[in-house]
């Protein structure tokens, strides 16, 4: 089996040495040869540290050019990257960084500076690039078998679980995304998800897979994005259902320019209502499903099925597979999944392993269905099931009902303890308008049982989110305990 392949990076460098592997959007660029050699001169200079093959080396970055530059010159080295959530605690960064043996912590001044992590050997950014370029042997090809990045699961519940990704697994993710979406010669890419998170990695991983621009934004806003669609002609963007709800409202009137072919939804399902206006803006949005576990999406639909479909995730990515297990009476049952952008296991976890991973297929823990045609509807993490009276309740589909009434802008249903039905269904609001909570929660009683309406509404200024957007259930049932 062929297993081995010329770096990616040096491939790209030689066959479009002046096509731009970055734009910012300032206007600066920078192509894959200037990437590869200045990705070199950083990884002779880590060598200093005695980073070899497989060492472990986290690193605490918000989006940046030197978090890009790293990532390349880690791998020139063979290291294995242990990327941190920006947004953890000092607590939560140290468990990661003890559990993963992570040997050495690269950052940002400013994070290394506000975390004051008691981690040995951290090094800034800066304190990289004062260092003397040391004669080291790069590696020239890269094995699709080897470990590359680790990343923790987001720890909704339980403890954070280390999921090792192989080169091999990056590779199938970019190369099923391309086979599902195509590739045009002025395709430009939009990076505006944390790269610390699989969705923003991908990103990176296909750039260099497939020659590709990114359209780099370091830091998010609406206007910046709205100005990269519509004049800095992006092509493909990345985006969660927050940033679509802002872009629709940024852009108000306007028509949607036609150079952009798609954008590609993760981090969650999407409510109907937003779904319904940007359908009837013509913009080409392609649902998908993924996690960090499938390197990113592993079932995507197209915009040609969106009014067709709705709701649905779509179909599994060219070659991975997807099947119910032990569907209830609905054809409700666990997701899995299975092909070779998935996962082999999480990190010295075998007993986890050996529960999650039957017969080759990797046991998501999501409850979701096929339909006659094989599309796949998310129904809910199975985490945040909330059984009732012996009754599920499945929280996203009371959202898409909260969702549907005016004046009401995000919505989070979870689970609160009762002593009489075992849990009830309690439902966290952001209004755009005063709204009254029996009015809000009669609404949802005539369009859904009456079980499954929320007996409380608690409204909030904002739902608390991680980094890439997913609402944090837990910290909503902390609230309720």
């Amino acid at each position: 089996m062929y297993t081995k392949m010329p770096h990616w990076l040096t491939k790209q460098a030689y066959l479009h040495p002046e096509k731009p592997a970055l734009e910012w959007p300032d206007g600066r660029k920078l192509t894959f040869l200037e990437l590869k050699e200045a990705s070199e001169r950083l990884a002779k200079k880590l060598a200093n540290l005695s980073i070899g093959k497989g060492t472990r080396v986290a690193i605490l970055s918000r989006n940046s050019f030197d978090m890009i530059a790293a990532i390349h010159a880690l791998s020139y080295l063979e290291a294995l990257i242990v990327f941190l959530n920006v947004r953890l605690t000092e607590r939560e960064l140290m468990y990661q960084l003890e559990k993963s043996k992570a040997k050495i912590l690269l950052g940002e001044r400013s994070l290394l500076e506000e975390k004051r992590l008691a981690f040995p050997k951290q090094y800034t950014f800066e304190d990289i690039h004062s260092l003397s370029e040391k004669e080291v042997r790069l590696a020239e090809v890269i094995d699709l078998t080897a470990p590359f990045t680790m990343m923790y699961t987001s720890g909704t519940t339980g403890f954070p679980k280390g999921v090792i990704h192989t080169y091999g697994n990056h590779w199938f993710s970019a190369i099923g995304s391309v086979l599902n979406l195509g590739l045009d010669d002025d395709d430009k890419w939009l990076l505006t998800l944390p790269m610390f998170h699989v969705g923003g990695l991908s990103i990176l991983i296909r750039s260099v897979t497939y020659g590709m621009t990114v359209f780099f934004m370091e830091k998010y806003d609406v206007k910046t994005l709205k100005e990269a669609l519509y004049e800095k002609k992006v092509t493909v963007a990345s985006l969660v259902t927050l940033m679509l709800q802002q872009l629709l409202d940024e852009i108000g009137e306007e028509p949607f320019p036609e150079h952009v072919r798609c954008l590609l939804l993760g981090g969650g399902g999407i409510p109907e209502p937003v779904l319904e206006r940007a359908v009837q803006k013509q913009m080409p949005v392609f649902l998908s499903y993924g996690m960090t576990e499938t390197s990113s999406q592993i079932v995507t639909l197209s915009a040609a099925y969106i009014r067709k479909k709705i709701g649905s995730a779509g179909k599994p990515l060219f070659p991975a597979s997807v099947k119910i297990d032990n569907p209830d009476e609905a054809g409700i049952g666990e997701i899995l999944v299975k092909g070779p952008m998935v996962f082999h296991g999480y990190d010295e976890m075998p007993d986890v392993n050996e529960q999650v991973f039957k017969d080759g297929w990797f046991h998501t823990g999501d409850l979701g269905y096929l339909d006659e045609d094989g599309f796949l509807y998310v129904v809910d993490r199975r985490s945040d099931l909330i059984i009732s009276g012996g009754e599920n309740i499945y929280p996203s589909e009371v959202e898409q009902v909260l969702m549907a009434y005016p004046g009401v802008k995000e919505a989070a249903v979870v689970g609160k303890r009762d002593a009489c039905w075992g849990e009830v269904p309690v439902a966290f609001v952001v209004a755009k308008d005063a709204i009254a909570e029996d009015a809000l929660i009669e609404f949802v009683r005539r369009k859904i049982a009456s079980y499954k309406a929320p007996r409380e509404i608690i409204f909030v200024d904002r739902l608390p989110r991680n980094a890439s957007n997913k609402i944090m259930r837990r910290r909503l049932k902390e609230q309720l305990d």
